[in-house]
């Protein structure tokens, strides 16, 4: 069986010199399915309602810019609230260090003795770990706090997230933008299509295969996509002046 990555000396050395590298992949994720679902929610809710195509587009592309737009803005703010975070939390160990360096060395103590050393090994540990500040801070950082030093960059979430977001949301608006007496179905099918590649997709990083992973994301899609519907077919009646 092909591993990963290579286990030997120089290889391993290269690799954790590299250190490790932010993921976006939940930003694209949540762009993309919320793209294509509130699309397709909005398609769905007016060809429900009875209104003309025309409708359709102007509020697919209202929604592609300022869903899109609030998403990634919403995205942008939360990871930068998170980099905020570790950054203060940074300054406190920092500090804690600086006027209480044996209660954050009896801390590091009991991190390590949790962990199984005893003895004069776990001595020689603590010993080794609180001579460099740095070191210092990042295992209070990872093991009292929960969080990795290794943040994720808020323009990049957010650019990540609004440009999946206005990609896989322009799918299903595509047919009408077009025209055609089909756009509905043909509309149905690519968002469709759009669910499972996401779901297939995001499977490589997962333990689930392809095809199930493609099917639940489709699967959630569609609810949505279902109910939108039946929403605006159910107000059509309320509303039967606007058909």
């Amino acid at each position: 069986m092909r591993l990963e990555h290579e286990h030997d000396a120089v290889a391993i050395r290269a690799r954790l010199a590299a250190g490790s590298r932010p993921n976006y992949l939940r930003d694209w994720i949540y762009g993309g399915i919320d793209g294509a679902v509130t699309t397709f929610a909005i398609i769905a809710g007016v060809v429900g309602a009875g209104l003309q195509p025309y409708i359709i587009v102007i509020l697919g592309l209202a929604n592609l810019l300022a869903d899109g737009f609030s998403m990634a803005a919403s995205n942008y703010l939360g990871t930068r609230a998170e980099r905020d975070e570790v950054a203060k939390l940074t300054e406190m160990e920092q500090r804690h260090i600086q006027l209480a360096p044996e209660g954050e060395r009896s801390e590091i103590r009991e991190i390590l003795r949790s962990k199984g050393l005893d003895g004069q090994v776990l001595e020689d540990a603590v010993k080794a770990i609180t001579s460099n500040t740095s070191t210092w801070v990042n295992m209070m950082m990872v093991e009292e706090h929960g969080v990795s030093r290794q943040q994720r960059s808020p323009l990049v979430s957010g650019a990540s997230t609004f440009t999946a977001f206005a990609i896989c949301g322009a799918v299903p608006l595509a047919p009408f933008v077009v025209g055609g007496e089909h756009a509905f179905f043909w509309a149905s099918v690519l968002v469709g299509l759009t669910f499972f590649a996401i779901g297939a997709a995001k499977s490589r990083w997962s333990l689930a295969p392809w095809w199930r992973a493609g099917l639940e994301t489709l699967a959630v899609g569609a609810s949505a996509a279902a109910l939108a519907y039946v929403v605006g077919h159910v107000l059509q009646g309320f509303a039967p002046g606007l058909s």
